[in-house]
Protein backbone atom coordinates (compact mmCIF):
# COMPACT_ATOMS: atom_id res chain seq x y z
CA UNK A 1 0.00 0.00 0.00
CA UNK A 2 2.78 2.41 0.95
CA UNK A 3 4.63 1.59 -2.27
CA UNK A 4 1.51 2.39 -4.30
CA UNK A 5 1.06 5.69 -2.50
CA UNK A 6 4.72 6.51 -3.05
CA UNK A 7 4.48 5.69 -6.76
CA UNK A 8 1.37 7.82 -7.03
CA UNK A 9 3.13 10.72 -5.30
CA UNK A 10 6.17 10.42 -7.55
CA UNK A 11 3.92 10.59 -10.61
CA UNK A 12 2.60 14.02 -9.62
CA UNK A 13 3.96 17.35 -10.68
CA UNK A 14 4.34 18.46 -7.06
CA UNK A 15 6.93 15.75 -6.41
CA UNK A 16 8.96 16.56 -9.52
CA UNK A 17 9.02 20.34 -9.82
CA UNK A 18 12.46 21.92 -9.60
CA UNK A 19 13.21 25.49 -8.59
CA UNK A 20 14.33 26.24 -12.14
CA UNK A 21 11.05 25.01 -13.59
CA UNK A 22 9.04 27.11 -11.17
CA UNK A 23 11.15 30.14 -12.07
CA UNK A 24 10.63 29.63 -15.80
CA UNK A 25 6.88 29.10 -15.35
CA UNK A 26 6.84 32.49 -13.62
CA UNK A 27 8.71 33.92 -16.61
CA UNK A 28 6.05 32.44 -18.90
CA UNK A 29 3.35 33.94 -16.71
CA UNK A 30 5.06 37.33 -16.91
CA UNK A 31 5.04 37.14 -20.71
CA UNK A 32 1.31 36.34 -20.63
CA UNK A 33 0.74 39.30 -18.30
CA UNK A 34 2.58 41.66 -20.65
CA UNK A 35 0.56 40.33 -23.59
CA UNK A 36 -2.90 40.29 -22.00
CA UNK A 37 -2.82 43.16 -19.54
CA UNK A 38 -0.29 45.48 -21.18
CA UNK A 39 -1.10 44.37 -24.76
CA UNK A 40 2.59 44.10 -25.69
CA UNK A 41 2.50 42.19 -28.99
CA UNK A 42 0.06 39.49 -27.82
CA UNK A 43 0.33 37.58 -31.11
CA UNK A 44 3.90 36.75 -30.14
CA UNK A 45 3.91 36.75 -26.36
CA UNK A 46 0.77 34.66 -25.74
CA UNK A 47 2.04 31.54 -27.58
CA UNK A 48 5.63 32.07 -26.37
CA UNK A 49 4.54 32.51 -22.75
CA UNK A 50 2.18 29.54 -22.85
CA UNK A 51 4.83 27.42 -24.55
CA UNK A 52 7.23 28.31 -21.73
CA UNK A 53 4.70 27.11 -19.16
CA UNK A 54 4.00 23.85 -21.02
CA UNK A 55 7.69 23.08 -21.48
CA UNK A 56 8.42 23.38 -17.74
CA UNK A 57 5.71 21.03 -16.49
CA UNK A 58 7.56 17.94 -15.25
CA UNK A 59 6.84 14.44 -16.58
CA UNK A 60 4.59 15.81 -19.38
CA UNK A 61 7.72 16.19 -21.59
CA UNK A 62 5.90 18.53 -23.99
CA UNK A 63 9.18 20.02 -25.19
CA UNK A 64 11.05 16.71 -25.40
CA UNK A 65 11.97 15.02 -28.67
CA UNK A 66 8.75 12.98 -28.55
CA UNK A 67 6.53 15.77 -27.22
CA UNK A 68 4.21 17.90 -29.34
CA UNK A 69 6.31 21.05 -28.95
CA UNK A 70 9.45 19.06 -29.69
CA UNK A 71 7.95 17.82 -32.95
CA UNK A 72 6.79 21.32 -33.90
CA UNK A 73 10.25 22.72 -33.19
CA UNK A 74 11.97 20.02 -35.24
CA UNK A 75 9.62 20.33 -38.22
CA UNK A 76 9.22 24.09 -38.37
CA UNK A 77 12.25 25.76 -36.82
CA UNK A 78 15.16 23.35 -37.22
CA UNK A 79 14.32 23.04 -40.92
CA UNK A 80 13.88 26.80 -41.34
CA UNK A 81 10.40 26.38 -42.86
CA UNK A 82 8.54 28.59 -40.37
CA UNK A 83 10.73 31.68 -40.94
CA UNK A 84 10.21 31.47 -44.69
CA UNK A 85 6.44 31.14 -44.34
CA UNK A 86 6.43 34.10 -41.94
CA UNK A 87 8.25 36.15 -44.58
CA UNK A 88 5.59 35.16 -47.10
CA UNK A 89 2.89 36.50 -44.77
CA UNK A 90 4.86 39.65 -43.93
CA UNK A 91 5.24 40.42 -47.63
CA UNK A 92 1.50 40.00 -48.18
CA UNK A 93 0.65 42.19 -45.19
CA UNK A 94 3.14 44.99 -45.85
CA UNK A 95 2.65 48.04 -48.03
CA UNK A 96 5.98 48.81 -49.72
CA UNK A 97 4.59 52.10 -51.03
CA UNK A 98 6.30 54.25 -48.38
CA UNK A 99 9.73 52.95 -49.38
CA UNK A 100 8.97 53.34 -53.08
CA UNK A 101 7.74 56.90 -52.57
CA UNK A 102 10.75 57.89 -50.45
CA UNK A 103 13.66 55.60 -51.37
CA UNK A 104 16.10 57.69 -49.30
CA UNK A 105 14.72 55.98 -46.20
CA UNK A 106 16.60 52.85 -47.23
CA UNK A 107 19.60 54.55 -45.59
CA UNK A 108 17.77 54.41 -42.26
CA UNK A 109 17.11 50.71 -42.69
CA UNK A 110 20.76 50.15 -43.54
CA UNK A 111 22.00 52.17 -40.55
CA UNK A 112 19.86 50.15 -38.15
CA UNK A 113 21.76 47.00 -39.17
CA UNK A 114 24.89 48.45 -37.55
CA UNK A 115 23.96 46.66 -34.34
CA UNK A 116 24.35 43.30 -36.05
CA UNK A 117 28.02 43.73 -36.85
CA UNK A 118 29.04 45.47 -33.62
CA UNK A 119 27.45 42.68 -31.61
CA UNK A 120 29.41 40.10 -33.59
CA UNK A 121 32.54 41.70 -32.19
CA UNK A 122 30.99 41.76 -28.73
CA UNK A 123 30.23 38.03 -28.89
CA UNK A 124 33.85 37.26 -29.79
CA UNK A 125 35.13 39.50 -26.98
CA UNK A 126 32.87 37.64 -24.56
CA UNK A 127 35.07 34.59 -25.09
CA UNK A 128 37.48 36.19 -22.64
CA UNK A 129 34.93 35.41 -19.91
CA UNK A 130 35.09 31.84 -18.54
CA UNK A 131 32.18 29.72 -19.77
CA UNK A 132 31.92 31.28 -23.23
CA UNK A 133 33.40 29.86 -26.43
CA UNK A 134 31.65 31.45 -29.42
CA UNK A 135 32.99 30.84 -32.92
CA UNK A 136 32.75 33.48 -35.65
CA UNK A 137 29.68 31.69 -37.03
CA UNK A 138 28.13 31.70 -33.54
CA UNK A 139 28.87 35.42 -33.21
CA UNK A 140 27.24 36.15 -36.56
CA UNK A 141 24.11 34.25 -35.56
CA UNK A 142 23.93 36.13 -32.26
CA UNK A 143 24.54 39.50 -33.91
CA UNK A 144 21.58 39.11 -36.30
CA UNK A 145 19.31 39.47 -33.26
CA UNK A 146 20.08 43.20 -33.54
CA UNK A 147 17.97 43.35 -36.66
CA UNK A 148 14.90 42.65 -34.49
CA UNK A 149 13.79 40.06 -37.02
CA UNK A 150 12.95 36.70 -35.46
CA UNK A 151 12.49 34.77 -38.74
CA UNK A 152 15.83 35.99 -40.09
CA UNK A 153 17.60 35.12 -36.83
CA UNK A 154 16.16 31.60 -36.93
CA UNK A 155 16.99 31.17 -40.62
CA UNK A 156 20.64 32.15 -40.11
CA UNK A 157 21.09 30.17 -36.89
CA UNK A 158 19.81 26.95 -38.49
CA UNK A 159 22.68 27.20 -40.97
CA UNK A 160 25.52 28.69 -38.93
CA UNK A 161 24.90 27.80 -35.29
CA UNK A 162 22.19 25.13 -34.89
CA UNK A 163 23.37 24.35 -31.35
CA UNK A 164 22.49 27.93 -30.31
CA UNK A 165 19.21 28.01 -32.24
CA UNK A 166 16.95 27.78 -29.20
CA UNK A 167 18.58 30.61 -27.27
CA UNK A 168 18.82 32.83 -30.37
CA UNK A 169 15.16 32.23 -31.25
CA UNK A 170 14.03 33.08 -27.72
CA UNK A 171 16.15 36.24 -27.61
CA UNK A 172 15.11 37.43 -31.07
CA UNK A 173 11.38 36.99 -30.50
CA UNK A 174 11.52 38.32 -26.95
CA UNK A 175 13.11 41.58 -28.08
CA UNK A 176 10.76 41.84 -31.06
CA UNK A 177 7.82 41.62 -28.68
CA UNK A 178 9.35 44.14 -26.27
CA UNK A 179 9.93 46.83 -28.91
CA UNK A 180 7.37 49.16 -27.21
CA UNK A 181 9.41 49.00 -23.99
CA UNK A 182 12.98 49.05 -25.30
CA UNK A 183 12.88 51.61 -28.10
CA UNK A 184 11.14 54.73 -26.67
CA UNK A 185 13.79 55.58 -24.01
CA UNK A 186 16.56 55.36 -26.63
CA UNK A 187 14.56 57.51 -29.05
CA UNK A 188 13.86 60.20 -26.45
CA UNK A 189 17.47 60.20 -25.24
CA UNK A 190 18.92 60.82 -28.70
CA UNK A 191 16.46 63.44 -29.97
CA UNK A 192 15.34 66.88 -28.87
CA UNK A 193 11.73 67.93 -28.45
CA UNK A 194 12.10 70.14 -31.52
CA UNK A 195 13.33 67.20 -33.62
CA UNK A 196 10.50 64.96 -32.40
CA UNK A 197 7.99 67.62 -33.42
CA UNK A 198 9.15 67.78 -37.07
CA UNK A 199 6.17 67.34 -39.40
CA UNK A 200 7.07 65.54 -42.62
CA UNK A 201 5.52 66.34 -46.00
CA UNK A 202 2.89 64.04 -47.46
CA UNK A 203 4.39 61.35 -49.69
CA UNK A 204 3.70 61.17 -53.42
CA UNK A 205 1.19 58.62 -54.74
CA UNK A 206 2.70 55.32 -55.91
CA UNK A 207 1.32 53.74 -59.08
CA UNK A 208 0.20 50.15 -59.34
CA UNK A 209 2.92 49.46 -61.92
CA UNK A 210 5.60 50.64 -59.46
CA UNK A 211 4.13 48.43 -56.75
CA UNK A 212 4.24 45.37 -59.02
CA UNK A 213 7.72 46.04 -60.40
CA UNK A 214 9.31 46.78 -57.00
CA UNK A 215 9.24 43.23 -55.53
CA UNK A 216 10.33 41.77 -58.86
CA UNK A 217 13.22 44.23 -59.06
CA UNK A 218 14.32 43.51 -55.49
CA UNK A 219 14.27 39.76 -56.20
CA UNK A 220 16.26 40.09 -59.44
CA UNK A 221 18.92 42.30 -57.83
CA UNK A 222 19.21 39.89 -54.88
CA UNK A 223 19.47 36.89 -57.19
CA UNK A 224 22.25 38.54 -59.18
CA UNK A 225 24.28 39.93 -56.28
CA UNK A 226 23.49 37.82 -53.19
CA UNK A 227 21.82 34.47 -53.95
CA UNK A 228 22.24 33.33 -50.32
CA UNK A 229 19.57 35.86 -49.31
CA UNK A 230 17.08 34.64 -51.93
CA UNK A 231 15.14 32.25 -49.62
CA UNK A 232 14.12 35.14 -47.35
CA UNK A 233 13.87 37.89 -49.96
CA UNK A 234 12.15 35.53 -52.37
CA UNK A 235 9.33 34.67 -49.97
CA UNK A 236 8.99 38.33 -48.90
CA UNK A 237 8.70 39.58 -52.47
CA UNK A 238 6.39 36.72 -53.50
CA UNK A 239 4.04 37.61 -50.66
CA UNK A 240 4.12 41.26 -51.68
CA UNK A 241 3.45 40.40 -55.31
CA UNK A 242 0.37 38.43 -54.21
CA UNK A 243 -0.78 41.62 -52.49
CA UNK A 244 -0.10 44.03 -55.33
CA UNK A 245 -0.87 42.13 -58.53
CA UNK A 246 -4.63 42.20 -57.86
CA UNK A 247 -5.51 38.92 -59.57
CA UNK A 248 -4.99 36.34 -56.79
CA UNK A 249 -7.02 37.79 -53.93
CA UNK A 250 -7.74 34.35 -52.45
CA UNK A 251 -4.04 33.55 -52.23
CA UNK A 252 -3.31 37.01 -50.86
CA UNK A 253 -5.91 36.60 -48.12
CA UNK A 254 -4.60 33.14 -47.28
CA UNK A 255 -1.05 34.47 -46.91
CA UNK A 256 -2.28 37.41 -44.81
CA UNK A 257 -4.54 35.36 -42.56
CA UNK A 258 -4.63 31.56 -42.41
CA UNK A 259 -1.01 30.81 -43.30
CA UNK A 260 0.72 33.43 -41.15
CA UNK A 261 -1.71 32.94 -38.24
CA UNK A 262 -1.20 29.17 -38.11
CA UNK A 263 2.56 29.49 -38.44
CA UNK A 264 2.65 32.21 -35.75
CA UNK A 265 0.83 29.93 -33.28
CA UNK A 266 3.18 27.01 -33.76
CA UNK A 267 6.32 29.15 -34.07
CA UNK A 268 5.48 30.92 -30.79
CA UNK A 269 4.86 27.63 -28.99
CA UNK A 270 8.09 26.19 -30.40
CA UNK A 271 10.12 29.23 -29.31
CA UNK A 272 8.49 29.05 -25.88
CA UNK A 273 9.51 25.39 -25.62
CA UNK A 274 13.12 26.55 -25.50
CA UNK A 275 12.37 28.43 -22.28
CA UNK A 276 12.56 25.14 -20.39
CA UNK A 277 14.76 25.40 -17.30
CA UNK A 278 17.33 22.83 -18.43
CA UNK A 279 18.00 24.67 -21.70
CA UNK A 280 17.49 28.28 -20.71
CA UNK A 281 19.18 28.63 -17.32
CA UNK A 282 22.71 28.42 -18.65
CA UNK A 283 25.51 30.97 -18.75
CA UNK A 284 25.71 30.76 -22.54
CA UNK A 285 22.00 31.52 -22.96
CA UNK A 286 22.12 34.44 -20.57
CA UNK A 287 25.10 35.83 -22.48
CA UNK A 288 23.15 35.60 -25.74
CA UNK A 289 20.23 37.47 -24.14
CA UNK A 290 22.53 40.26 -22.97
CA UNK A 291 24.24 40.51 -26.36
CA UNK A 292 20.85 40.51 -28.09
CA UNK A 293 19.67 43.43 -25.99
CA UNK A 294 22.88 45.33 -26.78
CA UNK A 295 22.49 44.58 -30.50
CA UNK A 296 18.90 45.78 -30.51
CA UNK A 297 19.79 48.96 -28.61
CA UNK A 298 22.68 49.77 -30.94
CA UNK A 299 20.52 49.14 -34.02
CA UNK A 300 17.82 51.50 -32.73
CA UNK A 301 20.37 54.17 -31.81
CA UNK A 302 22.15 53.92 -35.18
CA UNK A 303 18.85 54.38 -37.02
CA UNK A 304 17.94 57.45 -34.96
CA UNK A 305 21.40 58.98 -35.42
CA UNK A 306 21.15 58.47 -39.18
CA UNK A 307 17.73 60.13 -38.95
CA UNK A 308 19.34 63.13 -37.25
CA UNK A 309 21.91 63.35 -40.05
CA UNK A 310 19.13 63.25 -42.67
CA UNK A 311 17.19 65.88 -40.70
CA UNK A 312 20.22 68.18 -40.80
CA UNK A 313 20.99 67.43 -44.47
CA UNK A 314 17.39 68.17 -45.56
CA UNK A 315 17.06 71.34 -43.53
CA UNK A 316 14.71 69.83 -40.98
CA UNK A 317 12.38 67.94 -43.34
CA UNK A 318 12.99 64.48 -41.82
CA UNK A 319 11.85 63.56 -38.33
CA UNK A 320 14.78 61.62 -36.78
CA UNK A 321 12.38 59.35 -34.92
CA UNK A 322 11.60 57.40 -38.09
CA UNK A 323 15.17 56.07 -38.03
CA UNK A 324 14.20 53.86 -35.09
CA UNK A 325 11.87 51.99 -37.45
CA UNK A 326 14.92 50.85 -39.41
CA UNK A 327 14.99 47.72 -37.29
CA UNK A 328 12.86 45.17 -39.05
CA UNK A 329 10.18 44.56 -36.43
CA UNK A 330 7.41 45.39 -38.89
CA UNK A 331 5.03 47.11 -38.25
CA UNK A 332 5.72 47.26 -34.48
CA UNK A 333 8.65 49.67 -34.72
CA UNK A 334 6.70 52.01 -37.03
CA UNK A 335 3.82 52.11 -34.55
CA UNK A 336 6.21 52.95 -31.72
CA UNK A 337 7.68 55.80 -33.78
CA UNK A 338 4.21 57.18 -34.39
CA UNK A 339 3.33 56.95 -30.70
CA UNK A 340 6.51 58.69 -29.52
CA UNK A 341 6.04 61.41 -32.13
CA UNK A 342 2.49 62.06 -30.96
CA UNK A 343 3.71 62.49 -27.39
CA UNK A 344 5.20 65.80 -28.58
CA UNK A 345 2.47 66.71 -31.08
CA UNK A 346 -0.71 64.66 -31.10
CA UNK A 347 -1.44 65.81 -34.66
CA UNK A 348 1.90 64.59 -36.03
CA UNK A 349 1.27 61.29 -37.83
CA UNK A 350 4.54 59.51 -38.62
CA UNK A 351 3.26 55.98 -39.21
CA UNK A 352 3.43 55.93 -43.02
CA UNK A 353 6.75 57.79 -43.04
CA UNK A 354 8.16 55.23 -40.59
CA UNK A 355 7.00 52.33 -42.76
CA UNK A 356 9.66 53.25 -45.35
CA UNK A 357 12.65 52.53 -43.10
CA UNK A 358 10.70 49.68 -41.47
CA UNK A 359 10.35 47.88 -44.81
CA UNK A 360 13.96 48.76 -45.63
CA UNK A 361 14.95 47.18 -42.31
CA UNK A 362 13.24 43.92 -43.23
CA UNK A 363 15.14 43.82 -46.51
CA UNK A 364 18.33 44.99 -44.81
CA UNK A 365 18.33 42.28 -42.16
CA UNK A 366 17.70 39.62 -44.81
CA UNK A 367 20.58 41.00 -46.88
CA UNK A 368 22.84 41.06 -43.80
CA UNK A 369 21.95 37.43 -43.15
CA UNK A 370 22.75 36.59 -46.76
CA UNK A 371 26.15 38.29 -46.53
CA UNK A 372 27.02 36.45 -43.31
CA UNK A 373 25.85 33.16 -44.81
CA UNK A 374 27.92 33.73 -47.95
CA UNK A 375 31.03 34.52 -45.89
CA UNK A 376 30.69 31.96 -43.10
CA UNK A 377 28.33 29.30 -44.41
CA UNK A 378 29.31 25.71 -45.08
Amino acid sequence: MEDSIRELWLSTGLANFTLGQVLMILVGGTLLFLAIRKKFEPLLLVPIGFGAILSNIPIAAMAGPEGLLGYVYAVGIETGVFPLLIFLGVGALTDFGALIANPKTILLGAAAQFGIFTTMIGALLLNAVPGFDFTLADAASIGIIGGADGPTAIFLATRLAPELLGAIAVAAYSYMALVPIIQPPIMRLLTTKKERAVVMQQMRPVSKLERILFPLTVLIVTALLLPTAVPLIGMLTFGNLLRECGVVERLNKAAQNEIINIVTIFLGLAVGSKLSADQFLRVETLGILVLGAIAFGIGTAAGVLMGKIMCWATGGKVNPLIGAAGVSAVPMAARVVNRVGQETDENNFLLMHAMGPNVAGVIGSAVAAGVLLALLGP
